[in-house]
């Protein structure tokens, strides 16, 4: 069979690194092609430098498309081939209307003049051949982001797609909506569609991929067909990472929990903008100093609510219950109260809550706490800064070509450590994770478990918030889990398996 794309000798050079070192990718049709690799490994890069985003004369090499050299200029240029490729952020305009996003830079109709009529009609089409019931009229806003994934890859059938490259299409999804996505490439795969899949959730590599090409450092390192090797989790992991994980979840040794550190009690908090809407309802848990506890359940359930609500009221309204940290009460008003009492959450939202993206690393890391490097209270000691972000750098393992590097240019599991090292520059005593390990790959998730059960061995104590039940019950000593926003249940690490967790959820929804 002759490939449908052949990306021969490519590499593409940033200042300072070398991101596609002689890359060479062959692309069969009809089938789902997998690119694996770390984060920074230039699968991205390499799909960008496809798609046109790094155009003709920026990159060595050639791209061949059904036989015929291309030369993309940029976006639009690989589109007219039939390639589109759909981004981890999601390029959807929440004010507009499903079917105007759908046809948003390919309107239907005349210049100067869109035929209404047909964009609606076709896009009503487009909507049954992926299970969408939504009217084409009804708002991007008004709807989940499961359906909003949907809603891109309609975007790209309505431009006769004929090689479908997705990046990372699961990493916001729960688990149901990434099954029907999964589902859906597979459909498409069975009707002759062509697609490129970028995942850091091995599982699905397994369950939908014919063929796995692992990318490290910017070179290949191996091409992996199921009908002639033997693919599994294991293999592809071990080929990200360059050499053999053993245990994805690193064991603590000496395990002692002390006193309770954080104890709530009766926390309730209603929605900011529906004050009937409760979305913490007499929520109660608590902490051990050296503790790592897990909160499960499916999105919605109200658990990052909870943690918000917690840190300095920075989301909700109506709170009201017990706060206590190290057995004294508290009234955290606002997030630098919070900080005050060494608490600290890291966002499940690094890019539009976390980080500042257009700074550099050094003051992304001093961010939380400047008065560390402040002399007299106010005036900030450069040199100060410049040490402790390079200490904090080092020691969470930032690949970087230094801290005055752009944190919007770095990998996501990089923008991850410059997270935890922000929180951590802040000298916390309980950290709160909310999605710490979400669309980052295996290798940059064991680092960050490490570093947790670092933590713990500093007698620190750690809250982590994962819609990841392996996860969930590979790193915490205690699992609470929460349902529409209740906590409904408490299990042991030597208690909980996945089964008993799923079973309390159905349980809660039917009482």
């Amino acid at each position: 069979m002759t490939p449908i794309l052949e990306m021969e000798h490519i590499t593409k050079v940033f200042p300072g690194v070398k991101a596609l070192d002689d890359v060479n990718l062959a692309v069969y049709p009809g089938t789902i092609h997998a690119l694996a690799g770390e984060n920074g490994a230039g699968k991205s890069t390499l799909m960008n430098v496809l798609s046109g985003t790094y155009g003709y004369g920026s990159y060595e090499g050639r791209i061949l498309f059904n036989g015929e050299e291309c030369k993309f200029s940029n976006i639009k240029d690989s589109e007219r081939k039939g390639i589109v490729i759909i981004h981890q952020e999601l390029a959807l305009n929440p004010y507009m209307s499903i079917g105007e996003n759908m046809f948003l830079g390919n309107e239907r109709g005349k210049p100067f003049r869109i035929d209404w009529t047909e964009t609606y009609e076709k896009a009503r089409h487009f909507l049954k051949t992926v299970g969408l019931e939504e009217s084409p009229e009804t708002l991007v806003q008004d709807i989940g982001v499961g359906k909003q994934q949907l809603v891109e890859i309609v975007k790209a059938l309505a431009k006769n797609v004929k090689l479908l490259i997705l990046d990372e299409p699961t990493a916001s999804l729960n688990e149901d909506d990434s099954q029907t996505l999964l589902n859906l490439l597979v459909q498409f795969k069975n009707e002759g569609m062509t697609c490129i899949l970028i995942t850091h959730k091995l599982k699905e590599l397994e369950q939908v991929a014919d063929t796995i090409t692992i990318i490290r450092d910017g070179t290949v390192v191996e091409t992996l067909s199921k009908e002639k090797d033997s693919v599994d989790e294991h293999r592809i992991a071990s080929g990200m990472v360059g050499r053999e994980l053993g245990d994805y979840y690193p064991k603590r040794t000496n395990q002692k929990f002390g006193e309770i550190c954080l104890e709530v009690k009766n926390w309730n908090v209603s929605h900011p903008l529906y004050r009937h809407m409760k979305v913490c309802d007499n929520v109660s848990f608590n902490l051990r100093r050296g503790e790592v506890v897990g909160i499960s359940g499916l999105m919605g359930s109200g658990r990052t609510e909870l943690a918000m609500s917690i840190f300095g009221k920075s989301y909700g309204a109506d709170i009201s219950g017990e706060l206590s940290i190290n057995g004294k009460s508290v009234n955290l008003k606002n997030v630098r109260d919070a900080i005050d009492n060494k608490l600290a959450y890291v966002t499940e939202d690094r890019k539009g809550q976390g980080l500042v993206l257009s700074n550099e690393i050094r003051p992304n890391i001093t961010l939380a706490k400047t008065e560390r490097i402040a002399t007299f209270g106010f005036h900030l000691d450069k040199d100060l800064e410049i040490s402790e972000a390079n200490a904090y750098s080092k020691r969470f393992g930032v690949k970087s070509t230094g801290i005055e590097q752009i944190v919007g240019n770095l990998s996501g599991g990089n923008q991850q450590k410059v997270l935890l090292a922000k929180w951590m520059f802040a000298e916390p005593d309980i950290l709160i994770l909310d999605e710490p390990t979400r669309g980052i790959d295996v290798g940059a998730k064991f680092e960050i478990y490490t570093l947790v059960n670092d933590l713990i061995s500093q007698g620190k104590s750690v809250l982590i918030i994962s819609s990841e039940m392996p996860e969930v019950l590979g790193m915490c000593d205690r699992i609470y889990i929460m349902n529409e926003g209740k906590m409904i249940g408490e299990l042991t690490s030597q208690e909980a398996n996945q089964e008993k967790i799923m079973m309390m959820i159905l349980q809660a929804s039917k009482s």
